[in-house]
């Protein structure tokens, strides 16, 4: 899911309701809010064992800070400081403030590199240097961006998506049709926050040739990390009245997230897909419906692995492309993007 979407939706539930999930008669202090928040996660977080995490040494370093006396602040800094050990974006804690204005405090683990990698892309600067005959794809999100286009005085067709958050996929045939003659075609899914899995699977069956197992899911099902549900294996396939059968370059970088994340699961079984940028976030899970402390605190957190067909996982790693090159700020601001350069040369050279 993506996290601007997820930041909005924290604000509108803490409003409309908080009271609902804060009793009379519910025990509200600082070491039994930790308690719980600990407990909570211990009980049902599924990255443990795949990231290497020990809790209970987390336990070990937090538990002495909190006493009767703890703060709303103290606990909130101490609660961010055990999110941000497990480094995974799909994991978050927040609290509304008792003020006038309602000030919401929210921290996302594993975010802290988010704005940086923010300023090493330019959807602006694509579409003004590189691209020709440019058109959107209708949708009704006011921050979400999806185009295409050709390469100007190329013959590469291009595709960007800011999120997996269409309503269908049915915009992939209009997509297909005017750009799918093209000797080769860039997927661009750089900044991408993630969105509908379904959606990156029929997605992905647009550049698909067969039936192939691509990645397996468990849930995190009992009180041990290493308690979790028979695989369920997911499988990419041809999906749609469009196709593409040509090279096809994919552009990724750090905060291409979740769902993205997910389609670059089913486009890694083509041959004909080159990965092309930055290791991309590496947080594949789903995530736990919002949970509330008594103190009205909110968290929420990963609860499933995703396992490639060979029982590894690419969970805290992301993916890896087969070329690696980065953006710089200065890059951006000078009106280079050497990621889109490097993939118009690669095709050139096919």
């Amino acid at each position: 899911m993506k996290k601007g979407i997820i930041f909005i939706a924290i604000i509108s539930t803490f409003f409309s309701c908080e009271k609902m999930f804060i009793g009379e008669d519910a025990v509200n202090n600082p070491e039994e809010n930790f308690e719980l928040f600990w407990n909570d996660f211990d009980q049902h977080y599924s990255l443990f064992q795949i990231r290497g995490w020990d809790w209970d040494s987390v336990y070990a370093a937090h538990r002495p800070m909190i006493n009767m006396q703890t703060t709303e602040q103290e606990l909130f800094d101490t609660f961010k400081s055990m999110v941000a050990y497990l480094d995974d974006s799909h994991t978050f804690v927040a609290r509304v403030h008792n003020n006038f204005n309602r000030d919401l405090d929210f921290y996302a683990s594993g975010s802290e590199d988010d704005k940086q990698v923010e300023k090493e892309f330019s959807v602006d600067l694509v579409k003004e240097k590189y691209l020709e005959n440019l058109k959107d794809i209708p949708h009704e999100e006011e921050e979400s961006q999806y185009f295409y286009g050709n390469i100007k005085d190329q013959d590469i067709g291009y595709l960007y998506l800011s999120n997996i958050g269409l309503e269908d996929h049915d915009f992939m045939d209009d997509v297909l049709k005017d750009i799918g003659s093209n000797k080769a075609m860039i997927l661009d899914i750089r900044s991408n926050g993630g969105g509908e899995d379904v959606l990156a699977q029929a997605i992905a069956g647009r550049f698909a040739d067969k039936r192939k197992l691509v990645y397996t899911v468990q849930d995190r099902n009992g009180p041990k990390h290493s308690d979790f549900s028979e695989k369920r294996e997911y499988y990419t396939e041809v999906k749609g009245k469009e196709h593409y059968d040509k090279p096809l370059i994919v552009l990724t970088d750090k905060i291409t997230v979740s769902a993205a994340e997910i389609l670059l699961l089913h486009l890694r079984a083509f041959d004909k897909v080159t990965f092309m940028g930055t290791e991309t976030s590496g947080d594949f899970s789903d995530t736990s419906m919002r949970r509330f402390l008594p103190n009205g605190f909110q968290y929420q957190y990963s609860i499933m692995q995703f396992l490639l067909p060979d029982g590894s996982s690419l969970d805290g790693i992301g993916h890896i492309p087969d070329i690696y090159i980065r953006n710089s700020e200065v890059n951006i601001l000078a009106g280079n993007d050497k990621v889109m350069e490097k993939a118009i040369e690669f095709i050139s050279g096919l």
